[in-house]
């Protein structure tokens, strides 16, 4: 597997940030090289265009919070590629995301290269405008699995204790937009609840190949609805956050990245659909043919298209879209939710300052008028 581009950058200590459940405040103690006062270089017009505003600090920021996003995404990919992607090891890990889909192997290895190669361009792109790389290299800390096929090195993101929000399938069933306030069931709502791992610690968890036990194959199917979850959160997240931006090469970045974290959602959300009905002490996963997934169309598990829904107006027709788009603290929502997620358990307060104060800046940033 290639090893992503990372990293932070300029931060200020502003509002406290959620850790899993837990709010942290206080100023981070972090090493004086870590933090450039030059992050913003490229503040200048020496990319104006006759129609085209030259690139700001807004724009900046934006792309260093997605830059981390795609960072982090990157870590938790390799380890779900290192463990079931084309080149793992088999096992009973692998053989039981293969139940899912005989192909996961090579849509997980090519939703991991996808990620990294998305971190890299933005990252490239920052230091062409004079910008600072975002690294998060420091962070690199936590204890991923000691099952064979694994790297033995320090991640990002923690994918034994997930607790992972299921609502998006019910969602996009939905006539319903989060933007006016709706709130949706979840379907799943035991993985909603606890924590729960989606790869295994280690060869006597994981398995032999075809020897799928309860326990494993829940821990695949937490991961297939895992992979959604993080998908559906990217294809939001660059259309909220194009509507801050200015510069129109920034803004095609944003636009020609975002849709390929749709087609990672909607691969994830068909195959989570897929998820053979297990049951592993509290971790319930009903039979998805049946019951109100067969009969209920917010369940239903072959509806996985947009269902039209309400857009902009309440006067408008429904229309089938992307769901929530609304910009108001886009950049600090994604990064709450990742955090509720569970993924950043063990974490230090340094790291939970740095993506907060990356989210801020990008939820700080304002379109320039003409």
């Amino acid at each position: 597997m290639k090893r992503s581009i990372s990293g932070t950058g300029h931060l200020v200590n502003r509002r406290r940030f959620l850790e899993g459940g837990v709010l942290v405040a206080g100023i981070a103690s972090v090493s004086p090289g870590l933090w450039s006062t030059d992050v913003f270089a490229a503040d200048r017009d020496r990319d104006r265009d006759d129609d085209d505003h030259g690139i700001t600090r807004g724009d900046i920021a934006i792309l260093r919070f997605l830059a981390a996003a795609e960072i982090i995404e990157t870590d938790l990919w390799q380890q779900y590629a290192e463990l079931a992607g084309e080149d793992a090891p088999e096992s009973g890990y692998r053989s039981a995301i293969e139940v899912l889909d005989e192909d996961m192997p090579q849509y997980i290895s090519d939703n991991t290269d996808d990620e990294i190669s998305h971190g890299a361009f933005i990252n490239a792109f920052l230091k062409s405008k004079g910008a600072e790389p975002v690294d998060l290299d420091q962070f690199r800390t936590l204890q991923g699995s000691r099952a064979t096929g694994a790297q033995q090195v320090g991640r990002l993101t923690n994918l034994f204790r997930l607790t992972v929000d299921t609502s998006w399938w019910t969602r996009y069933r939905s006539t319903q937009n989060p933007d006016f306030g709706a709130t949706f069931p979840q379907a799943i709502p035991s993985l909603a609840a606890g924590q729960h791992p989606a790869i295994p610690k280690n060869d006597a968890e994981s398995g032999t190949p075809g020897n799928i036990s309860n326990h494993i194959q829940a821990v695949a199917n937490t991961a297939g609805f895992h992979f959604a979850f993080i998908e559906q959160g990217g294809t939001s997240l660059y259309p909220a956050l194009a509507q801050r931006v200015t510069n129109i090469e920034v803004l095609r970045v944003l636009l020609s990245i975002g849709p390929t974290e749709s087609m990672h959602f909607q691969t994830w959300h068909d195959k989570a659909g897929n998820a053979p009905a297990v049951k592993d002490g509290s971790l319930v996963f009903p039979d998805l043919g049946g019951g109100q997934f067969a009969t209920n169309e917010l369940f239903e598990k072959s509806l996985i298209m947009p269902e039209p829904c309400t857009f902009l107006r309440k006067s408008f027709p429904p229309c089938s879209i992307v769901r929530p788009t609304a910009t108001a603290g886009a950049a600090m929502k994604a990064a709450a939710a990742l955090a509720a997620d569970g993924l950043f358990i063990g974490q230090s307060k340094e790291f939970f300052e740095a993506l907060r104060d990356l989210a801020a800046d990008a939820d700080n940033a304002r379109r320039k008028k003409s």
